[in-house]
Formats: structure tokens, sequence, C-alpha cells
């Protein structure tokens, strides 16, 4: 055999062991590093049924974001508008644009506007809006420059590890609370007023969980 084989290929299954250790450690980092929410969910622009243009409706006409999502002070989820929330302006201007025809069915039959979703969180975390936007957190911090998108996609990775950079320092994204749904208003700490972002988080109490608990209930 030692004639077929030369003694090189004794050294052989070693480098196969050591090549297959290498390839499944730089599989795993790259899929650990690009297989997250910051590669595979921002930017993430689907076609909805109804093309609405927030950067028209919540940036041209400054309409707050509160009049279509009424519940986002009070409840966990922000509420998708009903067809009549829309029908409030729509049944006046432009009432027979094509573009609104959904909108109009969903008015008359009571079937709601088949919106495709956007920024949805696993079944297993949990997150509540009021809680962030009666402490200063504003919509710009978790869903970007909602008034300046044309067709919304997701700006921000919502990530574990971004969660937690605010969990950690609050402190720099907090606003003043008359600001929090003003998309163009900056932060106290961006307007150098971090001393009284500090204070607010101290008197307001805001301590945001770090916990594992803290998210995963």
């Amino acid at each position: 055999m030692s004639k077929i084989f030369p003694k090189s290929a004794n050294a052989l299954p070693l480098q196969i062991i050591i090549f297959l250790g290498v390839l499944g450690g730089v599989a795993a980092a790259g899929i650990t590093y690009y297989a997250t929410p910051a590669y595979l969910r921002v930017g993430y622009q689907p076609v909805q049924p109804v093309p609405f243009e927030h950067s028209l409706h919540a940036g041209q006409l400054g309409i707050d974001c509160r009049y279509c999502h009424a519940a986002v002070e009070k409840s966990g989820t922000s509420s998708v508008p009903a067809a009549q929330t829309c029908m409030n302006c729509h049944s006046i201007i432009k009432t027979t644009s094509p573009l609104l025809e959904v909108v109009r069915q969903s008015y008359a039959t009571g079937e709601p506007v088949p919106w495709v979703r956007i920024h949805q969180n696993p079944d297993y975390v949990y997150f509540n809006h009021s809680v962030h936007v009666n402490r200063g957190v504003s919509c710009v911090e978790c869903h970007g420059k909602i008034n300046e998108m044309q067709v919304v996609q997701q700006a921000k990775p919502h990530s574990m590890s971004w969660c937690l950079d605010c969990h950690r320092n609050p402190a720099e994204r907090i606003r003043d609370p008359k600001d929090v749904f003003n998309l163009d208003s900056q932060t106290l700490a961006a307007q150098g007023k971090l001393a009284d972002a500090q204070k607010f988080v101290h008197d307001w109490k805001v301590k945001p969980p770090t916990s594992c608990s803290g998210c995963h209930r």
C-alpha cells in the first residue's frame, strides 16, 4: 500500500478535519453576523393594497400620527386605522380616485383593508407603545423618518441588541414629551441638553428593563 499512497496521505484525514472545522466556523460567523434583522429586515418595503403616502399626509399636510394611530398613547399596539378614518377626509377629497377603491369597498362592506404588516415583533417579545411614547420616546426612534417616506419601510433593525442599546442609555433617546409626535424634532441630547434628559429619566422614573424577563414574558 505504501507504493500506492505517499506518506503525505497520512496527514489527509487531519487536514480534512481542520478544513471542515474552519469552514464550519466561517459559516457560523457569517450566519451570526448577516442573518440578523439589520440585514434581513431593514429596508423591507412591501407593496400595500392602497398607496398611502406618509410623506404627503404626515409630512406636507402635517397630520398628527395619532389621528390614524389613535391608540398609541393608551395601548400596547399603535392600531391600524379603519376605513372610517380614511373616509373622514376622502368622502370629500378624491372621492372617485381609483387608488382609493379598496378603502371605499372596506368602508361599504366592513371588511378591513388587507394592509401588509411591516414591523412585526416575534410572539415571544413584549412591547408596549404607550409606555414608550409617554416617556419621551418618539416614533422616529423606532420607525425612522416616517414623514419623509413615500412608501413606508422598516428603517431600524428592531433586534434585541438594538433595543438594549436604548434601554441601557435612555437619556440619549429621550425627547421633551411635547415633541414625541413632532417627527422633525430632535432628542434632548442632540440639542445639547443631555443633563435635562438625565433629569427627566430620573424624575419620571424611566427604568427600561435589561433583564430577559423584561421583554420575554
